[in-house]
């Protein structure tokens, strides 16, 4: 009997919120949302396939970019359905059950992505202070069980939250402040208090993210005294400039994030306008331009490209 009214307390589905105020120019802004999506899957797509196929990057460099790629692309396929449904097909609910699969999915691939990102601030520490032992520290098992440890790490930290939303009623508003299932989004509407939900989701938030950022922060600040130890500058700066994508990287991925986290904590005056550009920038920049960036500084992957959209021209000169 308690089952049953707990569930008559929970809606059958939620009503996402695209761009607001701009619902009349949803059908110009779905081709450049598709050519997004469709970046960040072929971008992150080269990269795995580039590293898969060339034996010359398979070092743990290399190994830690594809996991950022496959963390990237796993990102954009949790978004995309509902995105693309939004602003395509004008179809804006979404499943209560649905919705806490995507909620999931978008923490633990966002997780995995910061986790991956300490792992290519420790690949750096080692390549710059112990460059002459960095293939017998980073061996291809110490680079597996690391993986294995971000990704039990994200799945086990992010587990609880849909049952922790799951026992919660929802009898007033269903309609969420973005294209996306979000955690807090969520939990806002919810009926009842939400302090064993907001005190997890800190919990989650510090030991992931907050441990991840303070360990990148660390990471460079031993890089830049160890880089300044060089006694010439010609070496300190080629040291510098191993640091350039994954500094990139990081920005990308943290720069959104804090703004997300600004706003939602102390942005309650701001326009529905700004929470909704925020939150999609925050999911949307990572996979899109970690390609770009990484495609920039390595020539397998430009080299790559080349052979999709020009084979002729490689052939000739092959």
């Amino acid at each position: 009997m308690t089952d049953n009214n707990h569930s008559r307390f929970q809606h059958l589905y939620f009503v996402l919120t695209g761009i607001p105020g701009l619902e009349l120019k949803y059908y110009w802004m779905a081709f450049p949302l598709g050519a997004i999506y469709v970046i960040a899957l072929f971008g992150n797509g080269v990269i795995i396939s580039t590293i898969k196929s060339e034996p010359s990057l398979h070092i743990p460099m290399y190994y830690f970019l594809c996991m950022l790629a496959l963390a990237d692309t796993g990102l954009a396929l949790c978004t995309m359905p509902s995105m693309l449904g939004i602003f395509w097909f004008n179809c804006k609910s979404i499943a209560f059950d649905a919705c806490l699969v995507q909620m999931y999915f978008i923490h633990t691939f966002s997780a995995i992505e910061s986790g991956v990102l300490v792992a290519m601030a420790f690949d750096r520490v080692v390549a710059i202070w112990k460059p002459l032992r960095y293939g017998t520290i980073l061996t291809n098992g110490v680079v597996c069980r690391t993986g294995a440890v971000i990704l039990t790490r994200a799945i086990c930290v992010v587990f609880p939250v849909p049952f922790l939303i799951k026992r919660l009623p929802f009898y007033r508003s269903n309609i969420l402040s973005h294209s996306f299932c979000l955690h807090q989004d969520v939990m806002s509407l919810a009926c009842a208090s939400i302090r064993v939900n907001s005190l997890y989701g800190l919990i989650a938030v510090i030991f992931t993210k907050g441990s991840d950022s303070l360990s990148i922060l660390l990471s460079y600040a031993f890089i830049f005294r160890t880089v300044m130890a060089i006694a010439s500058g010609e070496g300190r700066l080629k040291a510098l400039n191993t640091c350039v994508s994954h500094v990139c990287a990081v920005l990308i991925f943290y720069v959104p994030l804090i703004g997300v986290s600004v706003i939602h904590r102390f942005g309650k005056h701001l326009s529905p306008l700004t929470h909704a550009l925020m939150a999609d920038a925050y999911l949307l920049i990572p996979p899109v331009l970690n390609p770009i960036v990484y495609t920039m500084k390595t020539k397998e992957i430009r080299r790559k490209l080349i052979q999709i959209f020009v084979p002729a021209k490689v052939t000739a000169e092959g």
